[in-house]
């Protein structure tokens, strides 16, 4: 809101708490909701969450954590050259090709356990790097729908990127313990596990690329 004297106030509002009072006095930007914001949109954001689950399939622990930084980097440099410079792309085709970067992962991941090499699996930084431009545009499709508080842009920004990337490390942690319980307590083969795992990451980035396509 601004006011008539020029005093300027951001209220985020949710599901959970959705009215504010006018007569009520507010103070500051809710700069840590951002952090939430960013935790909650790839936790509850699939197609990304499948994503980061496909480079999981394709690179090994050792090397999960300069890929996994690479697509956090790039996709930080689309969304801030998205909500701070105005530089965006068309909604749909960007939805379109997460969907496609998911069916990739997932053929390389196959073709990998067959004994095939990839590119993704000789410089998974590299692919990681150039789908988390594209992924950048996605989230930043997300935030423009929420807004950023004036003046305050830039912590905004650099907090839900934090959200994020927390919300990455926990969900790669979750795929550790699952996959560690898979194989020692329900005595499942590895193979087996990463094989419907990335087959069950070609049909959803399958199923949302016809259905994001047919939406143009």
């Amino acid at each position: 809101l601004v006011y008539l004297d020029g005093e300027t106030v951001s209220v985020l509002l949710r599901p959970s708490a959705a009215t504010m009072s006018l007569d009520q006095p507010q103070s500051g930007a809710p700069l840590m909701a951002y952090f939430s914001l960013g935790v909650e949109h790839i936790i509850f954001g699939y197609d990304h969450l499948l994503f980061v689950l496909g480079l999981c399939l394709l690179v090994s622990a050792r090397n999960l954590f300069q890929t996994i930084t690479a697509f956090t980097v790039a996709h930080s440099i689309t969304l801030a050259l998205a909500t701070l410079g105005n530089i965006t792309l068309p909604g749909p085709p960007v939805e379109a090709v997460i969907a496609v970067s998911l069916i990739l992962l997932a053929r390389e991941a196959l073709t990998l356990m067959a004994g095939g090499q990839t590119l993704t699996a000789r410089m998974p930084w590299l692919v990681a790097f150039g789908f988390g431009l594209i992924h950048g545009f996605g989230f930043a499709g997300a935030l423009s729908d929420i807004g950023l508080p004036q003046n305050q842009e830039a912590w905004a920004l650099l907090l839900f990127n934090l959200g994020v990337e927390i919300g990455q490390i926990m969900f790669v942690l979750f795929v550790f313990a699952a996959s560690w319980l898979a194989v020692t307590a329900v005595r499942s083969s590895e193979r087996v596990i990463k094989t419907a795992a990335a087959y069950g990451v070609g049909v959803a980035g399958s199923y949302w690329a016809i259905e994001r396509l047919l939406s143009f």
